[in-house]
């Protein structure tokens, strides 16, 4: 019967260890109405230089293509 005890502590172990994450984001997100991270921007919101040189990219193959 020990086997089996010691079976189930462990489980609960890997169990606890498995939904931690889980818990904590929950915690989180109850506690700021909602707003786990806090005040985030929109997405594509905020300048970046990847942002403005893809952009640039996307410009400059749009022209190649116009011109053929």
């Amino acid at each position: 019967m020990g086997g089996v005890t010691e079976l189930f502590l462990i489980m609960l172990v890997i169990a606890t260890a498995a939904f931690a994450p889980l818990g904590y984001f929950i915690y989180k997100y109850t506690q700021k109405n909602g707003q786990p991270f806090g005040e985030t921007e929109p997405h594509g919101d905020s300048t970046s230089f990847v942002n403005d040189l893809e952009e640039s990219d996307i410009h400059f193959v749009k022209r190649r293509f116009a011109k053929k």
